[in-house]
C-alpha cells in the first residue's frame, strides 16, 4: 500500500519532485525510474521530454509496464541556449515531473488529480492559477468549469500552434490543456495574457492523446486513449520558494554560489552581466554532470560535440568572471551533490564525470589565452563581420567552436560569415587523431621517483582475471599518499596486475580492487613509464600502502573488448584481401562496445568493397580459427610476416597474435582464443577523415545485435509511416524524391515568371541621372535566380541604363544584383565592386562581373537602407 503525500508544506526540490511521485503513487501511478539522456529513440540525439522513453508504448510498438506510471526524467534541451542564464526559466538541463495512462484513465481524472495536485499538495491559491485549453476541446472546458469550478474567463482557449500535441507529421496525437501561475493577481482579470512572461508562467502541461493523424491530415479517435503531463521542477520550485527565477531555487543557486565564491564575488552585488555568467555556469555543469554520468564523452559530432560545447562554455563565462585555471571539478562537485539522491549514478559515476571535465577543460585551456588574444584583433580590425576564415582558424587552431565565435562576435554587435566557415571546413578539415592522454604527475609523486622506490608492474591478465597484490603506491592528483579515505578519486600502483593497460587503441580495463576493510572500483587504467596506474575511486574503507587487494577485472567488458580487437585484427587482414595489399593501419580505438580503425587508403571505399570486406570477417569468424599467441625476437617475428600495429615502440622481444592463414600482427593486447567467440561482424561507416586516411567504424559481438535491433525499429516504422514493407521503402522514397524535384522545378519556373511579371510593373519608376535610366527596386519574396533574370529583362528593355534589385526570399536571406549598361561602365562603374559593398550593410558581401553581378546579406531589415544607400550612390556617380 502506497502511503499518501506527507501534507507537510513543499517548498524545496527535492520535496516537490518527491510529492509528485507520492502523489500519483497514491492514484495508482508506478514510479519509474528516470531513463537515460541517451534515448532510445535512434532519431533523436538527447532525451528532451519526460514522454520521451514512453514514445514506443504509445506508439503501439512496445506493451506498457503497467496502465499507469509517473516519473521525474531528466531532459537536455539546446535549441534555446543562447537564452541560458539571459531569461528566468530557459535551461538546457531540466527535470520533467509527468504522470502517464497507457488506455487507462482520461482528461477527467487528470483534470482532477492536476487541480488537486497543485492546490492541495503545493498549496497554490486557486485564484492565481489560470487554465488553457484548445480551442476546439469543449470537453475540457466544461471539465475545468464544471467539475473543478473554475471561472470560465480564466480558461482560455487556445490555437494549434500552442495546444495540440503530436508526436510528428501522423500518429497519436491530441489537444493540450495548462495551467499557469499569477504572479500578478492584482493586475485583475480584464485581459488575461498568457505570453506574457513577467506576469504568468505554465508550470504543468496536460497531453489529452486522442487520435491519429493519417498521412493527408486526418484524425481519428484512438482505440486507447492515453494521458502524457509534464511539470517543470525548476519553475515549480519557483513559485514555491518564491524567487525570481528558476536559477535561484536550491535545484542550482547552490551550484552558483560555488561559482561565485571561486570568482570571490558576491552574486546578489554582481551587475547584470555577471550573474548571467553565473547562470550559465549553473546551469550547464549541471547538464554536463548527467551527460557524462550516462556515458556521454566530449567529441566533434553528435552527443559528444553538445557536452564539448557546454563544458567550453562553462570555461569560458568562469573566465569572464575572473577565474583562472581549472575550476570545473569544484562546481561539479556541488552539482552532483545536489543531484545524488534523486540520481545515484552521479554518485556513482563521480569519477568519470571529473575525469571527463578535467580532461576537456585542460585541453580547452591550453589554447583559450592565444585564441582570445587572436580574436580580440579580429574583433578590433572587423568590418561589421567576422570573416569565416578567420572563424575557422579560431576552430581549427584554438579549439573554438563556430557558435562560441558567433556568441562573442553577438555580443559586439558583429556577425560571423557561415558560409566562409564552411568553406575553410571544407577545405582543411582537421587531421589529428584523437590525442591519447597523458598523466600529469607533479614532481613530489611523480613515477620517475617511483621508480627508484618501487618496481615496474608486472601484468599477469594474458592468463587470469583475479590476482592478488599488495598496494605499491597510491596518488591523488598525481601527490603520492599513504591512505586514501573512502569517495575520493584515486591512482594505484600494484607490484602485478590482471588489469590490461590501455594502449595499442585498446582502452583499460574495469573492475575493482578489494583489501581487507576497503573497495576500490576501477573506472580506467594507464600504463605510464612502465607502471600500471588503476584510475577509480574509493567506494568503501580506507585505501592503504603495502595492503593487499585481490585485483578482479569485469570479465564482461574484457570479452567484448577481445572480440572488437580481433575483429579489428581480422578487419585489417580483409582490407588487404579485399580492397588493396598496400593499406596500413594509420590509428584505431578498440572500445568495450565499438572499434574504429584508420588506414591508408587514398579513395573512398565502394559499397560493394565494403560488404565484401564485412563477408571476408564474418567468414572468418564462421571458420573458427584458433588463435596462436608466442613471444619471440622481433627480427623473427617480421620474418614471418607479423604486421606492426600503428605508432606502437616494439622491444627485442614481442608478442605476436596469429590466426594461421587470417592474420598475423606484433600486438599486446587482449584477444579472443577462437574468432567464432566474436560471434558476429557489422560495419556503421566507412568515411574519410584527412587526405589520404579513411576509417572504418564497427561494431562486434553483442554490440550488434543491439545495433541490427535499433536499425530494424526504424525501417518497421518507416514502413509503417509509408504504408509499404520494408523492401519496398527505398523505391517509395525515390518516387517522393522524385516528385518533389518535378515540384520544385515547376516552382522555380513559377517564380522565374512571376518576377517576370513584376519587374515589367516597375519600369514607370525608373530615375533618370546624367542621361542614364536607373531604376533601384525592391521585389518582394522573389529568389536570387529570378532576381538576376528580372534585372537582365529590365536593362534590356531600359535599352542603355542601371538596374540595382533586392529581394528576401526567405528569412534570414537577402538577395542583391546590379546590371549596368554600356555609359554606367563607361563612367567607372562596376557591377561586382558597387553590389558588393552594398550587400555589406546586409551583413554580406558578393560579386561578379563589371556588367552584372550579384550578392546576398542575412539582415533583411537593413535591405530599405541598402537600395537607399544604392540610389545615392547611382546618384553621385552618374550625376
Amino acid at each position: 500500500m502506497v502511503s499518501s503525500p506527507s501534507s507537510a508544506v513543499v517548498t524545496s526540490g527535492a520535496a516537490i519532485r518527491q510529492a509528485f511521485l507520492e502523489f500519483y503513487a497514491a492514484k495508482g501511478h508506478r514510479i519509474e525510474p528516470s531513463a537515460s539522456l541517451v534515448p532510445e529513440d535512434p532519431t533523436v540525439l538527447l532525451t528532451i521530454a519526460g514522454m520521451l522513453p514512453f514514445k514506443p508504448i504509445f506508439l503501439g510498438q512496445r506493451p506498457a509496464p503497467s496502465p499507469r506510471a509517473t516519473t521525474s526524467q531528466k531532459c537536455i534541451r539546446t535549441n534555446d541556449i543562447e537564452n541560458v542564464g539571459r531569461t528566468a526559466r530557459h535551461h538546457t538541463f531540466f527535470e520533467m515531473l509527468g504522470n502517464f495512462s497507457f488506455g487507462d484513465y482520461f482528461k477527467k481524472d487528470a483534470i482532477a488529480w492536476a487541480w488537486e495536485l497543485s492546490t492541495e499538495v503545493y498549496k497554490l491559491p486557486p485564484e492565481r492559477l489560470v487554465v488553457s485549453v484548445f480551442r476546439d476541446d469543449d470537453d475540457a472546458f466544461a471539465l475545468w468549469r464544471d467539475h473543478v469550478g473554475i471561472p470560465p474567463h480564466r480558461i482560455i482557449r487556445m490555437g494549434e500552434e500552442d495546444n495540440f500535441w503530436a508526436s510528428g507529421p501522423t500518429g497519436p496525437c491530441g489537444p493540450c490543456s495548462e495551467i499557469y501561475y499569477d504572479f500578478h493577481p492584482e493586475l485583475g482579470d480584464d485581459h488575461l495574457d498568457l505570453e506574457d512572461d513577467s506576469r504568468f508562467i505554465e508550470f504543468y502541461n496536460l497531453v489529452f492523446m486522442q487520435y491519429n493523424r493519417d498521412t493527408e491530415g486526418h484524425l481519428t479517435p484512438l482505440q486507447n486513449q492515453n494521458i502524457d503531463t509534464g511539470m517543470g521542477l525548476e519553475r515549480m520550485a519557483q513559485i514555491l520558494q518564491r524567487v525570481p527565477n528558476n536559477y535561484e531555487t536550491d535545484l542550482i543557486f547552490p551550484i552558483i554560489e560555488t561559482a561565485a565564491q571561486l570568482a570571490g564575488l558576491n552574486y546578489y552585488q554582481s551587475d547584470e552581466k555577471t550573474q548571467v555568467s553565473l547562470k550559465v555556469i549553473g546551469d550547464h555543469v549541471r547538464a554536463v554532470i548527467h551527460m557524462v554520468a550516462d556515458g556521454i564523452t566530449a567529441s566533434n559530432g553528435g552527443r559528444g560535440y553538445v557536452l564539448r560545447r557546454l563544458i567550453r562554455r562553462v570555461v569560458r563565462h568562469g573566465r569572464l568572471l575572473g577565474i583562472e585555471g581549472a575550476f570545473i571539478s569544484r562546481v561539479a562537485a556541488a552539482a552532483i551533490q545536489l543531484s545524488e539522491t534523486a540520481f545515484p549514478n552521479v554518485r556513482e559515476r563521480e569519477g568519470a564525470i571529473t575525469a571527463e571535465l578535467d580532461r576537456e577543460e585542460a585541453r580547452f585551456l591550453e589554447t583559450l589565452e592565444r585564441g582570445e588574444k587572436l580574436l580580440t584583433e579580429i574583433l578590433a580590425q572587423a568590418q561589421g563581420q567576422i570573416s569565416g576564415a578567420d572563424a575557422f582558424v579560431l576552430y581549427d587552431t584554438y579549439g573554438f567552436p563556430l557558435e562560441l565565435t558567433q556568441e562573442i562576435a553577438e555580443e559586439q554587435g558583429l556577425t560571423v560569415d557561415e558560409a566562409g566557415f564552411a568553406v575553410s571546413m571544407a577545405e582543411q578539415r582537421q587531421r589529428s587523431k584523437d590525442a591519447h592522454e597523458t598523466i600529469d604527475l607533479t614532481a613530489q609523486g611523480s613515477l620517475d621517483r617511483l621508480a627508484d622506490a618501487i618496481h615496474p608492474t608486472e601484468f599477469i591478465g594474458y592468463d587470469a582475471a583475479v590476482g592478488t597484490s599488495a598496494v605499491a603506491a597510491l596518488m591523488v592528483n598525481g601527490v603520492g599518499r599513504e591512505t586514501v579515505p573512502a569517495g575520493t578519486e584515486v591512482q594505484v600502483v600494484l607490484a602485478e596486475t590482471p588489469f590490461y593497460g590501455e594502449s595499442g587503441g585498446q582502452v583499460g580495463d574495469r573492475g575493482y580492487l578489494a583489501g581487507e576493510d576497503f573497495v576500490i572500483r576501477v573506472e580506467d587504467v594507464q600504463k605510464e613509464s612502465g607502471f600500471f596506474l588503476h584510475r577509480g575511486r574509493v567506494e568503501r574503507g580506507t585505501a592503504t600502502v603495502g595492503a593487499q587487494v585481490t585485483a578482479q577485472i569485469d570479465r564482461a567488458c574484457r570479452r567484448r573488448v577481445m572480440a572488437n580487437h580481433t575483429a579489428t585484427h581480422l578487419l585489417q587482414a580483409a582490407l588487404k584481401k579485399r580492397v588493396s595489399d598496400d593499406i596500413s593501419q594509420a590509428g584505431s580505438l578498440v572500445d568495450f562496445d565499438r572499434l574504429r580503425f584508420d588506414f591508408n587508403c587514398p579513395r573512398a571505399l565502394t559499397p560493394e568493397e565494403v560488404q565484401q570486406v564485412e563477408e571476408q570477417v564474418n567468414t572468418w569468424i564462421a571458420e573458427s580459427h584458433g588463435a596462436e599467441v608466442a613471444v619471440m625476437p622481433i627480427e623473427a617475428a617480421k620474418a614471418k610476416g607479423a604486421i606492426a600495429m600503428f605508432g606502437e615502440k616494439y622491444g627485442a622481444e614481442v608478442r605476436v597474435i596469429d590466426f594461421p592463414g587470417v592474420s598475423m600482427e606484433l600486438c599486446g593486447g587482449t584477444h579472443v582464443g577462437n574468432t567464432a567467440e566474436i560471434g558476429l561482424f557489422k560495419i556503421i561507416s566507412e568515411t574519410g577523415v584527412a587526405s589520404g586516411i579513411r576509417r572504418i567504424e564497427a561494431v562486434a559481438g553483442p554490440a550488434v545485435l543491439a545495433y541490427l535491433n535499433v536499425r530494424d525499429a526504424v525501417v518497421r516504422d518507416l514502413a509503417e509511416r509509408f504504408k509499404v514493407q520494408p523492401e519496398e521503402l527505398p523505391d517509395r522514397v525515390t518516387a517522393l524524391q522524385n516528385n518533389l524535384k518535378t515540384a520544385q522545378k515547376e516552382l522555380d519556373t513559377l517564380r522565374a515568371e512571376l518576377a517576370v511579371v513584376k519587374s515589367d510593373q516597375l519600369l514607370d519608376q525608373a530615375d533618370t541621372i546624367g542621361g542614364v535610366k536607373v531604376l533601384v527596386a525592391e521585389l518582394e519574396g522573389v529568389s536570387a535566380d529570378a532576381l538576376k533574370t528580372a534585372a537582365e529583362r529590365l536593362l534590356q528593355k531600359l535599352e542603355d541604363g542601371a538596374v540595382v534589385l533586392g529581394s528576401s526570399p526567405e528569412a534570414g536571406k537577402v538577395s542583391l544584383v546590379a546590371a549596368f549598361g554600356p555609359t554606367a561602365l563607361a563612367k567607372k562603374l562596376q557591377a561586382g565592386k558597387f553590389i558588393g559593398g552594398i550587400a555589406q550593410l546586409c551583413g554580406g558581401g558578393g560579386g561578379g562581373r563589371p556588367n552584372l553581378a550579384q550578392a546576398g546579406g542575412r539582415d533583411p531589415e537593413k535591405l530599405p537602407e541598402a537600395l537607399a544607400t544604392a540610389q545615392q550612390q547611382l546618384q553621385a556617380a552618374l550625376g
